[in-house]
């Protein structure tokens, strides 16, 4: 439908936001049903295999094949509804069945409709796999317990009172010998919409579990990496508190090593912890949603989650946790590094200038011994040529006393280049000041 305003323009993805919000709408479930669920984890890839794949089915039970991929898709073969949903990193399938079978629960499946071979040939890495059982009953829940276990093959059993009594829901959390899990959801007043509601919670609840531990194997295998850098950390910090000759260049190397594998850590694991966060976020939600009461003593699931699910999700956090406190030491680290090379730049550079000046002042002396001989070397020099011309005035006829000419001249020669030497001396210092 268009709707048109004159004078306003519209964001391109007004109607998009208007959609979201009801583009995966609950279920509508009539017990007895059957429903069977399954999560992979899927690259864009084989997002585009699996909507061929899709089109495949369709075409097996002989019905048109939808022409584009949507996030959400559903669609009623006959013998069974087909769920479609499209999330950040995973798809996800639910199969529903609501044809009452005569059979004991979990004896027959909502998938066994499928054709033969289909399913085997989904592409992606499966997380999540696991029926749901809707039941009707009229009994009270601790008169229906006693049937239940074998159901589970005598796995032991997680169970909750759901809604002030109007439904329980029974699991154990685990594989059995099909390698699918199990949830038994037993009815007594709860409407199609209700029961619809709850069954999509309780798929929500395990599809988010399971991806919420993801992060557990990473996070067990990173441990032990940070706790070897840890130790290496504190053992350079303790020896830069301890030792003033420690080689810097050598100490900078081993910081950049444990950085850099700081770095590559974060890089393969930011995304997954915080995702793990998020879905641990839905789960406890979702069970909030549940209302639930306990039975006859048994763990209700938001108990089990308690115990179970958060203790795994604070391990992923503090690793991750570690990891962001590894990065910021060894930033510290670096930072003392720094001045510490910094100070030891400083100090050869004033050992430098100590040294450059001592040298100023050997040659300023040596520069005043020069020119000390220089006056005596030009005065020489002068006196031998005033000689030259005395002899030569004598030689002509001239009559005076040589000998005491060259003595009074000496001194004044003497005087007179020291004062010419200081005069030149005085320019050029008088031209480095400014300078």
């Amino acid at each position: 439908m268009d709707f048109t305003f004159p004078e306003l323009t519209l964001h391109p993805l007004r109607t998009e936001l208007y959609d979201e919000l009801h583009s995966r709408p609950f279920q509508v479930i009539t017990s007895p049903a059957r429903v069977s669920h399954i999560a992979l984890l899927t690259t864009e890839t084989q997002q585009l295999e699996q909507f061929r794949h899709l089109q495949e089915l369709h075409g097996l039970f002989g019905f048109s094949e939808p022409e584009h991929d949507v996030r959400f898709y559903e669609h009623d073969f006959g013998s069974f509804r087909l769920r479609r949903e499209m999330h950040m990193e995973f798809a996800s399938y639910t199969f529903i069945d609501e044809i009452d079978h005569a059979s004991a629960p979990f004896g027959r499946t909502a998938i066994d409709s499928l054709p033969q071979g289909w399913l085997s040939r989904l592409v992606g890495e499966v997380v999540a796999a696991f029926h749901v059982d809707l039941q009707e009953v009229n009994e009270e829940p601790d008169r229906s317990q006693v049937r239940i276990k074998p159901w589970f093959e005598d796995q032991r059993l997680i169970g909750s009172s759901l809604a002030d009594g109007s439904a329980s829901v029974w699991g154990s959390f685990r594989l059995h010998s099909d390698g699918f899990g199990r949830f038994l959801i037993l009815n007594r007043t709860l409407s199609n919409s209700q029961i619809g509601r709850l069954t999509q919670r309780i798929i929500e609840i395990e599809t988010y579990r399971l991806m919420a531990l993801l992060a557990l194997p990473l996070a067990r295998e990173i441990s032990p990496e940070l706790n070897d850098m840890d130790q290496q950390l504190a053992d350079i910090t303790q020896t830069l508190a301890d030792d003033d000759q420690t080689d810097e260049q050598q100490t900078l190397t081993k910081l950049s090593g444990i950085a850099a594998r700081i770095e590559a850590f974060r890089a393969h694991s930011t995304f997954r912890f915080s995702a793990t966060r998020a879905y641990h976020r839905l789960v406890m939600s979702r069970l909030e949603e549940l209302r639930e009461d306990e039975l006859s003593g048994h763990l209700t699931i938001g108990e089990f989650m308690t115990r179970r699910l958060t203790p795994a999700v604070k391990t992923c956090e503090s690793v991750g946790d570690r990891l962001e406190d590894l990065s910021r030491r060894i930033d510290r680290a670096s930072e003392l590094m720094g001045t510490r090379v910094d100070l030891s730049i400083q100090n050869q550079n004033q050992q430098l200038l100590s040294s450059m000046d001592r040298r100023s002042q050997i040659q300023l002396m040596m520069q005043h011994t020069v020119e000390g001989l220089s006056v005596v070397a030009i005065s020489y020099y002068l006196v031998a040529l005033l000689k030259i011309g005395l002899d030569s005035a004598y030689a002509t006829g001239l009559e005076f006393n040589k000998p005491l000419i060259l003595g009074v001249a000496i001194p004044l020669v003497m005087v007179a280049v020291f004062f010419s030497v200081r005069r030149i001396h005085n320019r050029f210092v008088a031209l480095a000041n400014r300078e």
